[in-house]
């Protein structure tokens, strides 16, 4: 079975706690495969977790120069190092960020998983490919999705 992670970038930390206390219980200690899309936030934070695991990571990168775009040097350091690590990567067609390939990102990542974690607060998302547009395609794809968030947190 293969898992895949959408959420947001930036995490309270009790929300953090929450998703890997969640992925110690339900994930599979053998044969665990995860897809990421190496964000900052959640998606990294599934990524460490699978490879701590002794998991395999799939990594869904949305375009060329994507590391640029995450928000802090130790993200842009951790993606390097979780992409390096990943047993596959596939990097989009796109020469550059872009909501568009943020969106072509969280479909393909939908797609290519069979489960999907959303550390997810439940409200729209602020840009096009956010974590909302990303959990509304795996509905419509009838993927099965587990929300982690914990009721009255607010992300920042």
């Amino acid at each position: 079975m293969r898992f895949g992670v959408t959420g947001h970038r930036v995490l309270p930390p009790r929300i953090a706690d929450r998703a890997v206390r969640h992925w110690d219980r339900v994930l599979p200690s053998a044969g665990l495969h995860g897809v990421s899309s190496l964000a900052d936030g959640a998606d990294q934070l599934f990524a460490s977790h699978v490879l701590a695991a002794g998991g395999t990571l799939e990594a869904i990168v949305p375009c060329e120069g994507y590391a640029g775009s995450l928000l802090a040097d130790e993200s842009r350091s951790r993606f390097e190092d979780l992409r390096r690590a990943a047993r596959k990567v596939t990097t989009l067609p796109y020469p550059e960020p872009s909501d568009q390939a943020y969106l072509a990102a969280g479909h393909a990542l939908v797609d290519s998983c069979d489960h999907l974690f959303a550390v997810w607060d439940g409200l729209p998302a602020r840009g096009l490919g956010g974590t909302a547009d990303v959990v509304s395609y795996a509905r419509k794809q009838g993927r099965p999705i587990t929300v982690l968030w914990i009721s009255g947190v607010t992300r920042p």
